[in-house]
């Protein structure tokens, strides 16, 4: 979710340097093959992290808000750190509809993935997000797969995902159009955790960790019924979220668009 910063090399040879990408973009220099493995790390760490500190949460106390705050706390610190780790290397997506968001802008003329990464990126986020609900399943002495049983086919819950998708896009893209993703890592960790008390479905915004969540049958579980109504919702946040980039972060037409009098 960060583009990267130059090199020192670049630095000094300014005419060599490569352009910066756009929203969560990739290094033109780093191989395909790095970034669909820093996808694939990092989403599994993401959602180790949702589900192993809820299965702790739920361990240590029987109170659901103390639960929650204890689940969306970890996300916040574990998930900053990754894009801080990861993002110079992939983006730091870890999530489905920001690489489709990306392709989108990419396709409307502007910085992002090109069709061939996202073949890429989207299998990686999917499979490092089921590893990640497994891994947390197995340090907690849990079965590695078992089908959650939390319905969350509510129609609330699912305008929640559609909310915090939206806004989760704006964030990043409206970061990307002000040159301020330096500030992406705390950014985005930051709007997650909010998002995690302020929408109703807690804030999953990411169609990866959806399908990743729906193995195992904990704090962070998902029925597998209840996953293709959440990822539709993320889908059409995603595209709520980049027509308000569009309006909101509109750019003015410079001398040479102005038509001639």
């Amino acid at each position: 979710m960060t583009a990267t910063e130059p090199a020192a090399s670049d630095a000094i040879a300014p005419a060599e340097a490569s352009p910066q990408p756009a929203p969560g973009a990739t290094p033109p220099r780093t191989p395909l093959i790095a970034r669909a493995a820093a996808e694939l790390v990092g989403t599994a760490a993401l959602v180790a992290i949702v589900v192993g500190s809820g299965i702790q949460a739920t361990e240590l106390t029987q109170d659901v808000a103390l639960q929650l705050l204890a689940n969306s706390t970890a996300t916040v610190f574990g998930l900053g750190v990754l894009i801080a780790l990861l993002g110079p290397v992939s983006g730091a997506h870890f999530n489905p509809a920001v690489t489709l968001a990306e392709w989108w802008t990419a396709r409307r003329g502007g910085g992002g993935v090109t069709a061939r990464e996202l073949a890429v990126y989207v299998p990686s986020q999917i499979t490092g997000a089921i590893a990640g609900a497994i891994l947390a399943d197995a340090m907690f002495g849990e079965p590695l797969v078992k089908w959650s049983q939390h319905d969350r086919s509510a129609g609330n819950l699912l305008l929640g995902e559609v909310v915090a998708t939206a806004g989760l896009i704006l964030l990043i893209f409206g970061l990307a159009r002000t040159d301020r993703l330096r500030f992406a890592p705390v950014a985005v960790a930051s709007y997650i955790g909010a998002a995690y008390w302020f929408t109703s479905s807690t804030s999953f915004a990411n169609p990866a960790v959806t399908v990743g969540r729906a193995f195992t049958d904990t704090f962070a579980g998902i029925a597998p019924s209840s996953v293709p109504g959440f990822v539709a919702m993320q889908l059409i946040g995603a595209a709520v979220g980049l027509a308000l980039v569009a309006v909101i972060f509109m750019r003015g037409k410079t001398e040479q668009d102005k038509p001639a009098v």
